[in-house]
């Protein structure tokens, strides 16, 4: 680790003071065997460096195989989950469903518009009686002397002229009378 190269490097710097010191008292030999040394003590610090970066690279190496092997059973699962699904699928069960699905519907809308015919056919009988009750006060208001249509505002018919004082006193008899009876 660093630790170790630290090591080796305080030991390149020991070793060539060493030398030197050597050197200054003429002793050679002692010279040579030390340069022998520093010598694969730095072909080991250029070695170490070297192996150091080779386990980095095979560690890398191992989390990239481990990402894969991850990624691998991941898609082992969704082909699974996609196979039973597709097992499950059962195509011309689906289709008739769908079939019955359109029939009913179309059946159910057939009986919406009867309903809604029935019921327009009730509410136009209601009309009738909307013009038989119009005739009614109509007669009424004929055996009054008095104008239907100028009486009876209708959608669409402009509002009545309000009536003169001597003009509404006459009608409120006439109303008075007819309560009456």
């Amino acid at each position: 680790s660093t630790q170790s190269t630290w090591e080796m490097q305080a030991q390149e710097k020991k070793l060539i003071a060493d030398m030197k010191k050597s050197a200054k008292q003429n002793q050679m030999d002692s010279v040579k065997v030390m340069a022998r040394d520093l010598v694969r003590t730095r072909g080991y610090i250029t070695k170490f460096y070297r192996m150091s970066a080779e386990m980095q690279a095979v560690g890398l190496r191992l989390q990239t195989m481990k990402a894969t092997q991850t990624m691998t059973k991941a898609m082992a699962g969704v082909t699974k989950a996609m196979m039973s699904m597709n097992a499950k699928m059962n195509l011309p069960a689906m289709q008739r469903i769908m079939m019955e699905f359109e029939k009913q519907n179309e059946l159910m809308v057939s009986k919406e518009e009867l309903m809604s015919d029935a019921i327009d056919d009730v509410m136009d009988g209601e009309g009738n009686e909307d013009v038989e009750t119009d005739a009614i006060v109509a007669q009424v208001l004929d055996e009054l002397k008095l104008d239907f249509n100028s009486q009876i505002n209708t959608p669409g018919d402009a509002i009545a002229a309000p009536a003169e004082p001597a003009e509404e006193e006459d009608l409120q008899a006439r109303l008075d009378r007819l309560k009456k009876t």
